[in-house]
C-alpha cells in the first residue's frame, strides 16, 4: 500500500516535506491552509487545494495519512480530527505542549486502528550519527561530558514561533530535538536537569537556554542554544577518559584527539606559562597529541527525511516497526516540562524512578 499524504498546514514546514521527499510509493495529494498565499502554488506541486475547509480535507477519500505541520499549540487538535477520520497520522515535532495532549493524541490513533508517528528527524543527522558512533564505540574510551550547542547570527525567532500562545520559543523549535539526542545517545536514566531560559531580543519566547542533564550513569550532557551568537562553539564537544572530540558543525567535520599515553602519569612539575607557573596547564608534549579522523556515517543529512519515510510505508504495509517510539517521545516531553519548571523555579528538577 502507498502513502497518500494530506499536508494539514501548508507553510514553510509543509512545503518542504512535499518538495523534498522523493521516496517510491509516498505520494503528497493534498494540502489545507486558512491562507490563500500558502496554497498559491499547490497546483503547480501536484497537490489539490483546500482552502480553510477542513471539512472536506479529512472526508477526502484519496488521502490515508495526514502530516501535521500546523502551528504546535493546534497539534492535538488536528492528531485527533485525522484519526476520528481515519486517517494515519505523521505529526512534526514537538508531538504536543504537554504529557497529557500527546496521551490524547496516542489514544485517538489507537481508538481507531490508524498509526501515529512524530517526526524526530534529526535522529539521521550526520554530526549526530557521529557523536553516536563515538559514543557507542567507545572510540574516545567513557564519554563523561558532551556539549551540544546551536548558535546562530541573527537574534531572531521567525514567524509563529515568536508568541507564546502557539507553543513559540527555541525550547520547542530547537530543544526538543536536542533533548532527543541526548535521550538517544545515553541509555541510562535521568538523574536531574537544571535549566536557564533568557528573552534576549524577544519578550515572549525564549531565545537562549542552556539545559544541563545529569544521568543516573554519571553523564553530563549541557545543551546550549543562543539566536545571537557571531562566534559559535562548536556543534558537538565530547570528553571522554581516553580522548576528546569536536565536530565542529552540521557537516560533521572535526577531528578525534587522543594521546599516546594517560597524560596524568607523566612525571609531575612546574613550568611556567603566560598565566605564571602552573602544573595543570602543562602543554602536551611533543609528539603525545595525535589526531583521528570522525568515524564515517552516511554523507547526507537529508536522508533522515528519506529514511523516516521509507520507514513508515514498511510499516503501513506490516513489515517494519516504527523507529520513532511513542514512548521515547514521550519522555522528551516530559524532560521539556522539566526545563521549564527548572528555569521557573532557578533549581534543578529530580526524577524520581520506582526502582
Amino acid at each position: 500500500m502507498d502513502l497518500r499524504i494530506g499536508v494539514m498546514g501548508f507553510g514553510g514546514m509543509g512545503h518542504y516535506h512535499a518538495e523534498h521527499v522523493k521516496v517510491p510509493g509516498v505520494t503528497f495529494v493534498t494540502a489545507c491552509d486558512i491562507e490563500a498565499v500558502q496554497l498559491a502554488d499547490a497546483e503547480a506541486l501536484g497537490v489539490k487545494a483546500y482552502l480553510n475547509d477542513e471539512e472536506g480535507f479529512f472526508n477526502d477519500g484519496s488521502i490515508n495519512t495526514v502530516l501535521l505541520t500546523v502551528p504546535n499549540h493546534l497539534h492535538k487538535e488536528y492528531a485527533v480530527k485525522a484519526a476520528a477520520a481515519g486517517k494515519n497520522v505523521i505529526c512534526e515535532k514537538p508531538a504536543a505542549l504537554l504529557p497529557a495532549d500527546f496521551d490524547a493524541m496516542v489514544q485517538a490513533a489507537w481508538e481507531r486502528g490508524v498509526l501515529f508517528e512524530v517526526h524526530q528527524n534529526r535522529r539521521w543527522d550526520r554530526d549526530f550519527c557521529i557523536v553516536k558512533k563515538i559514543y557507542d564505540e567507545k572510540r574516545i574510551g567513557e564519554i563523561f561530558n558532551i556539549e551540544s550547542n546551536i548558535h546562530m547570527p541573527s537574534g531572531r525567532v521567525q514567524g509563529w514561533h515568536q508568541f507564546k500562545e502557539y507553543g513559540g520559543g527555541m525550547v520547542y523549535d530547537w530543544g526538543v530535538h536536542c533533548i532527543d539526542q541526548a535521550l538517544q545517545l545515553i541509555p541510562d536514566k535521568v538523574g536531574t536537569v537544571f535549566a536557564d531560559l533568557k528573552n534576549v531580543f524577544h519578550t515572549e519566547v525564549d531565545d537562549y537556554y542552556k539545559i544541563i542533564i545529569k544521568f543516573r550513569g554519571g553523564q553530563t550532557v549541557n545543551l546550549n542554544l543562543c539566536t545571537y551568537v557571531l562566534k559559535p562553539y562548536p556543534r558537538w564537544f565530547v570528553c571522554g577518559d581516553r580522548g576528546t572530540a569536536e565536530i565542529l558543525s552540521f557537516a560533521g567535520d572535526g577531528k578525534l584527539y587522543k594521546t599516546s599515553r594517560v597524560l596524568e602519569k607523566l612525571p609531575p612539575r612546574i613550568e611556567p606559562n603566560v598565566a605564571g607557573p602552573t602544573r595543570s596547564y602543562i602543554p602536551v608534549p611533543p609528539g603525545e597529541l595525535l589526531e583521528e579522523d570522525l568515524p564515517a556515517v552516511p554523507e547526507a543529512a537529508e536522508t533522515a527525511w528519506l529514511e523516516f519515510y521509507r520507514n513508515y510505508r514498511a510499516v503501513l504495509n506490516g513489515k517494519e516497526s516504527f523507529k520513532i517510539k511513542n514512548e521515547e517521545v514521550r519522555r522528551v516531553l516530559e524532560l521539556m516540562q522539566a526545563v521549564f519548571q527548572s528555569a521557573e523555579t532557578g533549581m534543578a528538577v529530580r526524577f524520581d524512578y520506582d526502582d
